[in-house]
């Protein structure tokens, strides 16, 4: 499938890459196709989340992991089933990841902000993914520290 990326340009997408998000994501509910799209021969663990329904609609993603963030949290019924995950070790965790300007003035503020509430849950072996909305209760963060 050839889709017209705004940041890629014309992109060929290959059947067994689409990923489903059946209830596509909230604000997003008619994406419900997705590639992971990452610039040819880049080593940066951020990848383009690419709508196939919609070119413009593209989100910068990257692995919970890489910013040393680890999740513990349940998956109910519905959401196992919408993943049609039968093994625990077949899900990936990714946080959607946005520029932020910050304060001008101070370049301290200014970086990567992540969306930690609100983590994306990905069947590799399916290639189904939700957006699990968080709250507070019922789920463990932890940060791991670098050093």
């Amino acid at each position: 499938m050839k889709i017209e990326s705004q940041v890629f340009g014309t992109v060929d997408i290959p059947d067994d890459k689409v990923i489903e998000f059946p209830a596509g994501l909230p604000g997003f509910e008619d994406c419900r196709q997705f590639a992971l799209v990452h610039e040819d021969g880049s080593t940066s663990s951020l990848y383009q989340l690419q709508s196939l329904d919609n070119p413009a609609a593209v989100f910068s993603i990257t692995g919970s992991d890489r910013l040393g963030v680890n999740y513990e949290f349940g998956l109910s019924d519905e959401e196992t089933e919408q993943l049609k995950l039968t093994n625990p070790a077949d899900a990936f965790v990714a946080v959607i990841v946005r520029k932020d300007e910050g304060d001008a003035g101070n370049p301290a503020t200014a970086g990567l902000r992540a969306n930690f509430m609100a983590p994306l849950v990905i069947n590799v072996s399916a290639r189904r993914g939700i957006q699990k909305i968080i709250t507070r209760l019922g789920c463990d963060v932890t940060l791991r520290a670098e050093g």
